[in-house]
Formats: structure tokens, sequence, C-alpha cells
């Protein structure tokens, strides 16, 4: 199937008949909107009174394959190849995955309690929290490592983009080796890998299928492996007072504070805006 014409109309009534069995309206509307930016450079609005206009031929084309790529599951970020996170353009890969609102809402955690400081962001990704971090709290002196090369050629793309000066190292968190040459931090932060491998079932294909598992999964046997490495690592590379920030599993509260109260630490359990146990701060108590 082919959108029949190049009227804008045309194009999404097309993307509506297509991707109706797999988004909602508003998901289908939004994508659009985001596609016309990509391609054509439209706002929202100039989209909206823009349903007669025609466009040419190479751009319809763009339309058709983004629209194919939607309906065999691709993520609209990998299609344009960035996403908006924390009013800072990013860009993503398969080598990353994609920023949630959840993380974001970890940021303007951050950013609501803290103030410039030595900051290390283990298991970064994109590089998205440390990017931001880094341009909201100005004078903080940013490291972030991630296991992954690919993931921190990425990370290293999007801080050259948004102007900012982050040390970034290849690192294995689980070694609980430190990659850089900091004695101590004031801040460490992370969104560690923390879906149940059972949990997979309940997942959208274009999350296992185009978004790396080695960021997502843990073993349902011990699924809080990750905190408790990270934990002992902070223990070791931080000093009374200094904070340490999760993305956690909304299961797994409780025992992730108790994990971390083992380490020394005292912490809270933050709600994100649907109302479950999705970040945890935590301050050392010694």
């Amino acid at each position: 199937m082919r959108i029949p014409s190049n009227k804008v109309c045309d194009i999404e009534r097309f993307a509506y008949q297509e991707l109706s069995n797999l988004y909602s309206r508003n998901e289908i509307r939004c994508y659009l909107q985001m596609l016309f930016e990509h391609f054509l450079g439209w706002s929202m609005a100039h989209f909206l009174i823009s349903k007669s206009k025609t466009i040419n031929q190479s751009d319809l084309l763009k339309f058709n394959f983004a629209i194919k790529d939607l309906r065999n599951g691709k993520p609209i970020q990998h299609i344009i190849g960035s996403v908006d996170f924390c009013n800072t353009k990013l860009s993503v890969s398969k080598d990353t995955l994609i920023p949630r609102p959840e993380t974001a809402e970890l940021v303007y955690l951050i950013r609501q309690n803290e103030e410039p400081a030595t900051i290390l962001d283990i298991c970064t990704g994109s590089g998205c929290i440390a990017i931001a971090l880094a341009k909201t709290l100005g004078g903080s002196k940013v490291f972030a490592c991630d296991i992954s090369p690919e993931a921190m050629s990425v990370a290293k793309k999007n801080a050259d983009a948004n102007h900012v000066d982050i040390n970034f190292a290849s690192a294995d968190i689980l070694q609980e080796i430190n990659p850089f040459e900091q004695e101590e931090y004031d801040i460490i932060v992370s969104n560690p890998p923390y879906v149940r491998e059972s949990e997979k079932e309940q997942m959208h294909r274009n999350v296992l299928d185009y978004e790396p598992h080695i960021a997502l999964f843990v073993s349902d046997n011990d699924p809080l492996l990750f905190y408790r490495h990270i934990a002992s690592f902070a223990a070791k590379h931080q000093r009374k007072g200094a904070k340490l920030y999760f993305e956690i599993n909304e299961a797994f509260g409780n025992e992730t504070a108790a994990l971390l109260q083992e380490q020394g630490y005292h912490s809270i359990i933050h709600k994100d805006s649907f109302g479950k146990d999705r970040m945890i701060e935590a301050v050392k108590l010694a």
C-alpha cells in the first residue's frame, strides 16, 4: 500500500488507516506532527492549517517509508533519529535506550534538590541524564560511564551537540571499578537495567525489537543486581552527606531502600506522575 496522493490530508488518512491497529489516535496524530516537523520543518500549527496542501514526490516517499516503519514497530525516535529530553535534543540509536518520561522526572528531582556538584552517571546510555544535569547545574564536574562502547559514542556526540563538557568512559560497573581518577562524588545517579526477564511479555515490540536488551533486562533470580553493585561502589566513593539517586522497578522500592540502608544510606522513595514507586533519593549517613 502507498499513500494515494501527495496531499497532506491523504497522508494523514493513510497513516490512521495503516497504524490504527497498533497505536491510539492521539499517538498517530503526535507521530504525524513529528514527521512533518522532521521532514518539512513544519510546526504543529502549520501542520493543522495545511491539510489541503501538497508536498513533492521525494518527501512523499519519506512519509511512505516512515509510516511503513511505524507499522513494523520501529520507534518514532529512531525514524527521526532524535528525541527531546528535558529541553535537550538528543540523538538515539539501536545501541541506546530511548529516554523515558520517568527518567526525565528523575532529572527534575535532582535539579530541584541539588546545586552544582561532582556528579557520576552510571549506565549513561545516550548520556541523557548527564547532559541534562550538566546543562542545568552549571559549574558541575560531570562523569558518565557505560559498558557499551557504542552507547558511549552516541553519548559523546550528544554532549558535543549540546556544548557540555562531560568525562566519558566505558566501564562494567558490576566489576565495581572506578573508571575515573576522581576519588569522591557528591552525586551518583543511575538508571540501570531493572526490567525482569519475566516482564518481557508485557512489553511492546517497538521496545523488544529496537532497544538494547543489555540496558533493559536483569535476571528474575537477582533483580537488584545492579543496585547492589552500584551502592557498594558508591559507599566507597562518597563522603557523609553525599547523594545517590536511582530510577527503580516499581515492584522493588522497599527492597532497594533496604539494600541501600545496608550500605549506610537513608532513602526516600519518590513516586512518578502515575503514582508508581519509580525513584529513590538516598543520602550517605557516615
